[in-house]
């Protein structure tokens, strides 16, 4: 027998934010369904590890549980949740800058004790086109965490969640004029990293 649906799951964020305010842990356990995919991609695109990833979206969420009373309505809960998420990632990228700075840097050639070891591909039927595909996405990757994160941050919630600009100036507390100016310079720079190793249907495919 198939299990139904988690209490609340049914009910507007405004409903479940008031009752999670009056006390109702199922209430954020709601929240929690709802919005956990998206808030762990955000943390996974800025912070580039798994493991941080997870850690700082149960951060976030513990963090949004604390401060739910605070929440006004004035924006989406969506938008305060990202708000709350870019900052938190915002403040791990500053730990780990200055913990990174103390430390020597490894071996060239050696793998950092966050760096994911990369496998050979199979060499099955399509190996050539999955390899370009793969390392078409790395350096993709490369490009924007060569970003200013300020422009990498609206490139993010633009090109890849597909945000409107209301809401990304929302959850960023910028103008909006700002962060199209700023989207547009971001493109322009992606594109010039990118131009000398990929041809335009390797970008935006």
């Amino acid at each position: 027998m198939r299990a139904g649906p988690p209490p609340g799951a049914d009910l507007p964020d405004e409903e479940l934010v008031r009752r999670v305010v009056g006390g109702d842990r199922e209430a954020f356990s709601a929240i929690v369904l709802r919005y956990q995919d998206r808030i762990y991609t955000v943390c996974l695109r800025m912070l580039g590890t798994e493991s941080a990833a997870e850690e700082v979206a149960q951060e976030v969420f513990l963090a949004a549980y604390r401060n739910m009373a605070s929440f006004r309505g004035d924006a989406r809960l969506s938008t305060w949740l990202y708000r709350v998420a870019i900052n938190h990632c915002k403040n791990r990228r500053l730990y780990e800058h200055r913990r990174a700075a103390g430390r020597h840097e490894p071996l060239e050639g050696l793998p950092r004790d966050d760096e994911p070891i990369r496998e050979l591909a199979d060499p099955g039927p399509g190996t050539d086109e999955a390899l370009h595909r793969s390392e078409a996405a790395r350096l993709v990757q490369d490009a924007l965490a060569d970003l200013d994160p300020d422009h990498r941050n609206i490139v993010l919630l633009r090109d890849v969640d597909g945000l409107p600009y209301e809401e990304i100036a929302d959850i960023l507390d910028l103008p909006r004029g700002t962060v199209k100016s700023r989207l547009h310079r971001a493109r322009a720079q992606l594109g010039k990293a990118l131009s000398r190793f990929l041809g335009r249907a390797d970008i935006f495919e």
